[in-house]
């Protein structure tokens, strides 16, 4: 827990250092040039099971839906539309600076209510002065399944923190690589509270609005028992200039990204995976 400390640390006071790095430079006459910024890596503000390093302007409202059917390999569920373990997770989502995004989601299953922030720290720029973005997710969650369920209040909780680093190597490929905690505050007998993962994911645009993705999350941290399965995600993404849509296959099922990372005993390659989608909306005030 004091290495989880140490690190929730350094997440939290990166951006200080960041900030005075990337915004201007200075040409053959010492005059100061601002920078531009390259354009977003990803359309969206996540990329299938992760978030991204997407930031919209400021004053913007997303609107998030996100939904699991059940497993493809479950009989009788017509392709996991009528399966049980379908899953959906609403929320909302407002930039309050270029910089900074903060949302609140409900998930069906656990009755989860996830409380989530990002903050751009770096970002990539055209004269390649600074190469890549680093953007910090987090989120708070509180599981509102009834009392009985739980041993005390704070067993409800748990926590998720994720740095993105992100390149748009050109304008039809993007990458990102993102490695993450996640904190339970109550776990099953054989499990840790912390889990260490890191997770890899591009886009190849196919035509303006069109995309193939992948997603892949690889847990670090080793359990005496219950180990999760990686996170393996592939999909297409169709864009307009206020809506996304990706369609995919995957074998996570929980939405909120620490119970995926944490829980997850799917394993893709035995057949354990489903269809999902995400679908988004931006306003604009």
């Amino acid at each position: 827990m004091k290495n989880y400390i140490k690190i929730l640390f350094v997440l939290l006071m990166f951006p200080a250092i960041s900030f005075a790095q990337e915004d201007s430079t200075e040409d053959s006459t010492n005059v100061k040039v601002k920078e531009q910024l390259e354009r977003r890596a990803f359309e969206g503000a996540s990329l299938i099971e992760n978030p991204t390093n997407v930031l919209f302007s400021k004053n913007t409202l997303e609107v998030q839906m996100q939904h699991r059917f059940g497993l493809l390999n479950e009989t009788n569920t017509l392709a996991g539309i009528y399966g049980d373990g379908a899953n959906i997770r609403i929320a909302l989502s407002y930039a309050v600076h270029e910089r900074l995004t903060i949302g609140y989601g409900t998930t069906k299953n656990n009755r989860l209510q996830d409380f989530f922030w990002k903050a751009g720290l770096l970002r990539q720029t055209r004269s390649n002065s600074m190469p890549f973005s680093v953007t910090y997710y987090g989120n708070f969650t509180i599981d509102a399944r009834p009392e009985s369920t739980f041993n005390l209040e704070q067993d409800r909780y748990s926590f998720f923190n994720q740095l993105i680093i992100a390149k748009r190597f050109s304008p039809n490929v993007s990458m990102q690589i993102a490695p993450s905690i996640s904190h339970f505050n109550a776990v099953e007998p054989g499990m840790k509270n912390d889990m260490v993962a890191i997770a890899f994911g591009g886009r190849i645009k196919i035509s303006p609005n069109t995309a193939i993705l992948a997603d892949y999350s690889q847990p670090l941290t080793q359990f005496d028992q219950l180990n999760p399965n990686p996170g393996i995600s592939f999909g297409a993404e169709f864009a307009t200039s206020a809506h996304t849509f990706q369609i995919f296959l995957t074998n996570y099922a929980g939405i909120v990204p620490q119970q995926n990372y944490m829980k997850n005993q799917n394993d893709f390659f035995n057949g354990d995976f489903l269809i999902g989608f995400n679908i988004t909306r931006n306003y604009n005030f």
